[in-house]
């Protein structure tokens, strides 16, 4: 009976390499939309606020307690 089976090799695969212009324009818009996920739950209200009126604040009022972030 032939053996089907290669045999097996010892070999790594390379490792895949990312430039680092490709990586670069991604971060920046993580560190973006993270920076304004943050000021929306934990900063607009009061003083700080940008948009006049209550709607975002009531829109992130759950998603500060969650956080744990004071509200009131």
């Amino acid at each position: 009976m032939a053996n089907l089976v290669p045999p097996a090799t010892s070999t790594r695969p390379a490792p895949i390499r990312l430039p680092l212009r490709e990586i670069v324009p991604w971060a920046l818009f993580a560190i973006i939309l993270g920076l304004t996920l943050l000021y929306f739950v934990g900063a607009e209200q009061g003083a700080t606020a940008l948009f006049n009126g209550s709607a975002i604040h009531e829109f992130m009022h759950d998603g500060r307690h969650l956080v744990g972030s004071p509200c009131h």
